[in-house]
């Protein structure tokens, strides 16, 4: 029969070991989380950053119908092409 010194070793170990595979499981949970959460950010970043190109291109000044930049800080921006052409939308 075993002695009792050798029953509270082998308790010991097993609640020790129990523990630990609880810490461990707890702590490749965590990162798994938050690698998914960083991959959830980025994939939502990526989005705004594709909504944001889109809307640039959608309502780029310099887009006009019929070519005419409107940006005064583009450096091919011409006063008298933008000026004829705000005179020709107002119909005057």
């Amino acid at each position: 029969m075993a002695s009792s010194g050798v029953n509270v070793l082998r308790w010991s170990a097993l609640v020790f070991g129990v523990f630990y595979g609880f810490s461990h499981q707890n702590a490749i949970y965590n990162k798994d989380k938050i690698v998914a959460s960083q991959h959830e950010w980025d994939r939502k970043q990526s989005l705004i950053d594709q909504a944001k190109q889109e809307w640039r291109k959608k309502n780029d000044p310099s887009s006009g119908k019929n070519g005419v930049i409107s940006d005064p800080e583009n450096p091919k921006f011409d006063l008298e092409a933008y000026l004829n052409d705000v005179h020709a939308r107002n119909g005057a």
